[in-house]
């Protein structure tokens, strides 16, 4: 789906005030409420907005140390099956099957590094993981940055 200016606009109005009301949007924006409200619901049927759900963040929550992790998979047992293995383990926030060395991305969430420790060993007790390479974040810079490219692309159309 292309995106113009005004649904970008619309989106970062609720980014920037995610408690604010279709009503609210339109008298800010400039726009009939029914606009904002058909706009929404196009971009929420078209993917572009993929969810209004709060999205927490693990240390915040008592789960600090992040780490992202290279995982090489036994092939034979199928990626459904691997996923549903790891899914199983509450601190795998995402996994991502990529190209390279290694088959899955996952980034995990854990208390303390003996914490990751533990979700490591735990992704290795699956018995689909074949080796798993980590690396630990120290600091977070960019995360779940979408809004700027959605702005560039509704400048393009």
């Amino acid at each position: 789906m292309l995106v113009d200016a005004l649904d970008a606009k619309i989106v970062r109005f609720f980014t920037d005030s995610p408690r604010s009301s279709v009503l609210e949007a339109s008298r800010v924006l400039r726009v009939a409420r029914a606009t904002v409200q058909s706009r929404i619901d196009r971009m929420i049927e078209n993917g572009v907005i993929g969810s209004w759900v709060p999205q927490p963040d693990p240390a915040n929550f008592g789960f600090p140390v992040v780490a992202f992790c290279s995982v090489t998979i036994t092939q034979e047992i199928g990626h459904d099956a691997i996923i549903q293995s790891l899914s199983a383990i509450p601190e795998i926030i995402e996994v991502h099957t990529v190209t390279g060395n290694s088959d899955l991305m996952v980034r995990i969430a854990a208390r303390s590094n003996p914490d990751m420790q533990r979700v490591l060993d735990a992704m290795i007790a699956t018995k689909s993981v074949v080796r798993c390479s980590s690396v630990i974040v120290l600091n977070s810079h960019i995360q779940g940055r979408t809004l700027p490219l959605m702005e560039a692309a509704a400048k393009s159309v």
